[in-house]
């Protein structure tokens, strides 16, 4: 099977699931530690707060296994509240300890000249842009939301970020670990594109971008 999709009782699984279908690859919903290490690459999904999602997923003991699949190799994203799932810690409704594959804290946005949550559609900057997961794509537009955002504790570990009042970690990854902080299903082309470099590194299929997708193409949003 392609991708495993982490099921561990919280999670937009439906409509992740469904944009992997559409892609054309093969998945499977589970919290089965078989499973999950015999796929190709592992979604971690997520929604809601960091506390709840952190005790659901200690209840089921998916902690050690989402540590084991990142210590394999094997390509891990975290979606949304997912993607802050592998940080250090979160202070969401206190401070509560992450699954620490990535380092960096998770925090509220200070009050400022914006509205919280972050909601909407924001437009992405690539600090890595020849990594992987975002070359040959244009700096598009992606939607967020989110009251809460990670402050990593390594700038390397950043491949693209948005401007809310301030540089909002959008996209991360370290070796074959990646996040996004954005719902890749619901952000149009460059989210699906997006997914599907992903899928793509999983699975250990090349992608030949077409000319009209490059980084250079201009984004009407």
């Amino acid at each position: 099977m392609a991708i495993a999709i982490v099921d561990y009782g919280i999670g937009n699984l439906h409509s992740v699931s469904k944009a992997i279908e559409r892609l054309g690859y093969e998945y499977v919903i589970t919290g089965d530690k078989d499973e999950i290490f015999a796929a190709e690459g592992v979604i971690l999904p997520g929604v809601g707060a960091f506390g709840d999602a952190m005790n659901h997923i200690r209840e089921g003991g998916m902690d050690h296994i989402v540590q084991e699949v990142a210590d394999s190799g094997k390509p891990l994203l975290g979606i949304c509240l997912g993607m802050q799932l592998l940080f250090s810690e979160g202070e969401e409704y206190g401070v509560h300890r992450g699954l620490d594959i990535l380092s960096g804290r998770v925090v509220r946005f200070q009050e400022g000249d914006y509205k919280i949550p972050h909601m909407g559609w924001n437009k992405l900057e690539y600090q890595r842009p020849e990594d992987p997961l975002v070359r040959d794509l244009y700096e598009g537009h992606v939607y967020f939301v989110h009251s809460y955002h990670v402050q990593p504790d390594r700038t390397e570990d950043l491949i693209a970020v948005a401007d809310y009042g301030q540089p909002v970690t959008a996209i991360v990854g370290r070796d074959n670990v990646y996040g996004m902080q954005f719902h890749p299903e619901k952000s149009g082309e460059l989210g699906r594109l997006l997914l599907r470099n992903f899928l793509a590194l999983s699975t250990g299929e090349r992608l030949d971008h077409p000319a009209d997708i490059v980084m250079n193409r201009t984004e009407s949003q």
